[in-house]
């Protein structure tokens, strides 16, 4: 059912040509390249350490696995303050904390550093990428919310692609460490550029969400609907809407570090290893988008069931793939699947407890997203230790997806909360 803005009415008249909205959301999608790409791609940077150093790789990847704690836990606090003051501030603030920590990470001589500069600086910079951007843009569109969404979530899976051909282009004629002060620069300046450019809400620029009206002295700011946020701690939605989150993460980020061993452990050569799992991110940014329309069609709880049972058969077909060709058809659920569950998060939070705390909100489902985005592939490491397969492991991930989609099958709506 196509969804119509709070604002329509019967006296709508042509709205201006010129909407700001659209201008957030192309700010939005240059951030979460850039920064979402580079940060993503720490592993690059793996070897050079290890080499130098003689550290550990689990002490090289135990930095990583700090920022991302450290990225849910900001993602609360900085989504509660876009609620109160708006993107411009926070994502400026974000810049400098995440452009310092990289280039700090270029003058790197003691273990103890690379937690305290990328576990706990850049942490804490990464922490608005997602929660300040999606729930900015929640605020922008009604009715074409989910696509809106789904094209910000893109311009992870694209900063994926590039960044790393980027970096590894950077690192063949300059030291890691000069390279890392090159990606300083370049996300300190880019983050508090584009920054600028960013607007909490279209009264700010006197217009309506999703261009509904023309321009006109629209007064002060209105009151936004939806549950505060102690009223939505209270509701059975909210929190399973945080454990579906944990669940379908620890899912795909399971997924994403044990796809290409488990490939090569059954017979696949390990660069053709490799080529799934940028097959899987490929097609993830074409879920995205696809969800995210189709959440704006159907509603969210809809489409998000789509995706988690995509998910869910991905798991169960992966016991039985032994070829090349049979991976690339995993990874086509798989990431079909995955690419539209996040562009589905922040639509979610919105459809069912409305805009008014919207961002801190969203912000706890995202810490929800790091417990099972870090401890999902340790346990997963851990239960191969054991039993020397995946196949368990493999089990109990279906386990989790159908848990996942029962949890999503079981949410009501709350009535009037939807803005």
């Amino acid at each position: 059912m196509q969804k119509t803005s709070p604002l329509d009415g019967p006296d709508k008249t042509t709205p201006p040509r010129y909407f700001y909205g659209y201008v957030v959301v192309a700010t939005c999608f240059a951030i979460q390249v850039i920064g979402w790409g580079i940060h993503n791609s720490y592993g690059i940077f793996f070897t050079p350490l290890v080499q130098e150093f003689g550290w550990t790789r689990a002490s090289v990847a135990g930095a990583a696995s700090m920022s991302v704690l450290i990225h849910g836990i900001g993602a609360i606090f900085l989504g509660g303050m876009n609620d109160r003051v708006g993107p411009r501030l926070i994502m400026t603030g974000c810049g400098l904390l995440m452009g310092t920590g990289y280039m700090l990470m270029s003058g790197l001589d003691r273990l103890w550093e690379i937690y305290l500069f990328y576990g706990l600086i850049i942490g804490m910079g990464v922490s608005g990428t997602d929660v300040v951007l999606l729930s900015t843009v929640a605020r922008w569109f009604y009715a074409m919310r989910g696509i809106m969404s789904g094209i910000i979530k893109v311009g992870t899976g694209l900063g994926m692609v590039v960044a790393p051909l980027f970096i590894a282009l950077i690192m063949k004629a300059f030291p890691w460490r000069t390279c890392f002060f090159i990606l300083g620069v370049i996300i300190l300046a880019s983050y508090v550029l584009l920054a600028q450019f960013l607007v909490r809400d279209p009264a700010l620029k006197r217009q309506y969400p999703d261009n509904a009206r023309p321009v006109e002295p629209v007064g002060p700011r209105p009151p936004e609907r939806g549950l505060s946020f102690r009223d939505a701690l209270a509701t059975r939605q909210f929190w399973s809407i945080c454990l579906i989150a944990l669940l379908v993460v620890s899912c795909t980020y399971t997924i994403l570090m044990h796809i290409v061993p488990h490939a090569i452990d059954v017979g696949v050569p390990s660069a053709k290893a490799a080529t799934v799992l940028a097959t899987l991110g490929g097609v993830s940014m074409i879920g995205r988008l696809v969800m995210g329309a189709t959440a704006d069609r159907i509603g969210t709880k809809k489409a998000l069931m789509i995706s988690i049972s995509l998910i869910l058969t991905a798991m169960c077909y992966l016991h039985w793939v032994t070829a090349l060709w049979m991976f690339y058809v995993f990874a086509a659920f798989q990431g079909l699947g995955h690419g539209g569950f996040y562009a589905l998060l922040s639509p979610t939070v919105a459809e069912f407890f409305g805009t008014k705390s919207h961002g801190v909100l969203l912000g706890m489902v995202i810490f929800s997203t790091t417990i099972g985005g870090a401890f999902g592939p340790f346990l997963a490491g851990y239960l191969f230790d054991i039993t020397h397969t995946y196949g368990v492991v493999f089990l109990a991930l279906a386990g989790t997806s159908l848990a996942a989609l029962v949890l999503t099958a079981t949410l009501t709506p709350m009535a009037g909360q939807r803005v």
